[in-house]
């Protein structure tokens, strides 16, 4: 099954748009798993047991394992997402970049050891960095278009003077994403959920991609609006939730207020979509 048939099926199953975002800091975690970062995996698994069948999408953020030498927990916890939760596909947050030899081995990383369905790019050194993940037969990439942070403006939103029409230059990725480099069918965009307004300026751009939304939640975004701006019939969009998921409660009930936050943030999407 390719990454964007999981996903539909994820999504018709599941009755869901969510994506639970797994950002382990252990800083922030509950009662007696506080501070200790040997207990990232029992963290992230408890959730993903609390809300799998809530769930779109889980999106593992590397950087939060890697910071804290638990790439083999992040292992653990891929396999144990397979288990408990087969329909649900993971897109591994990443968003690497580079090209040749170098991007090759990022793909077999993501692919291979970890087993993900789906990565984040970015495409700010062009189609060569993206195509050897594309090798990877139905497995998802998606680039970095117009990002929720505030410095996305930096380059997003300037205007490209030697293409014709001037676009934006997230506008110009999304067209390309949608276009020329989307050979086979594997590619979506990520955009934040802060700028519902380019959220439907992309969705005009690119009707038929995949939308992974960070941005709903902690940082702010508007559910509502979200979906209103981004979802049509055919062309899914994945909303994601972290830090208001994960730390939904500070005691040893996380679990449990994690489910109950799933599930309110799901039926707002599920209604909004009308």
């Amino acid at each position: 099954m390719t990454f964007l048939e999981m996903l539909g099926a994820a999504e018709r199953q599941n009755q869901s748009m969510l994506c639970v975002g797994l950002d382990p800091e252990p800083t922030k975690f509950p009662g007696r798993l506080k501070g200790d970062s040997n207990k990232i995996y029992d963290f992230c698994a408890a959730i993903v047991d609390a809300t799998a069948d809530l769930a779109i999408a889980f999106k593992p953020q590397i950087a939060y394992f890697a910071a804290h030498r638990a790439e083999g927990q992040l292992e653990r916890l891929m396999e144990h997402m397979r288990r408990v939760a087969p329909q649900v596909p993971i897109i591994l947050d990443a968003k690497r970049g580079d090209i040749g030899s170098t991007a090759e081995q990022y793909a077999v990383e993501a692919f291979e050891r970890y087993g993900a369905d789906a990565v984040t790019l970015s495409p700010f050194m062009g189609f060569d960095s993206v195509a050897p993940y594309l090798k990877h037969e139905g497995k998802g990439a998606f680039l970095l278009c117009r990002t929720s942070n505030p410095g996305g403006d930096d380059l997003q939103n300037q205007r490209l003077a030697s293409i014709e029409g001037q676009p934006l230059l997230y506008e110009h990725v999304a067209r390309l994403a949608q276009g020329p480099w989307n050979l086979n069918g594997q590619l979506g965009l990520v955009v934040g959920a802060t700028y519902p307004a380019e959220i439907e300026r992309v969705r005009a751009v690119a009707p038929t991609l995949p939308l992974l939304i960070p941005g709903v939640g902690a940082q702010g975004g508007d559910a509502v609006a979200t979906v209103k701006a981004g979802w049509r019939p055919g062309a899914p969009i994945i909303v994601n939730s972290s830090r208001a998921i994960l730390y939904a409660s500070s005691g040893d009930d996380f679990a449990e207020a994690a489910r109950r936050e799933a599930i309110r943030t799901r039926d707002i999407l599920q209604a909004a979509r009308g």
